[in-house]
């Protein structure tokens, strides 16, 4: 189970706080917010992820591909860090 808090929301930048499981249907709880916060309208996004615990692979990839789309992934634990160095 995963759990979104919006930390900072403005026309200038987003950040979220993800703490939990990032598996399955978590993972694409987060996309929809990532896309409902403005990532499709190119605001400046962070993702604080000091408290995801775990990441399945579909999660990572996810997480992957949000750095790919300019999102700033702060404070990842060191199994989320190993884990997207892959």
């Amino acid at each position: 189970m995963v759990k979104i808090t919006v930390v900072e929301s403005s026309d200038n930048a987003v950040r979220l706080r993800v703490e939990g499981r990032l598996t399955g249907h978590g993972t694409e709880e987060l996309r929809k917010a990532c896309d409902l916060q403005g990532l499709s309208d190119g605001i400046p996004m962070m993702l604080d992820l000091a408290d995801v615990s775990f990441a399945d692979a579909e999660g990572i990839e996810l997480l992957r591909e949000l750095r790919i789309r300019m999102v700033t992934l702060l404070r990842p634990s060191r199994f989320v860090a190993e884990q997207l160095k892959r």
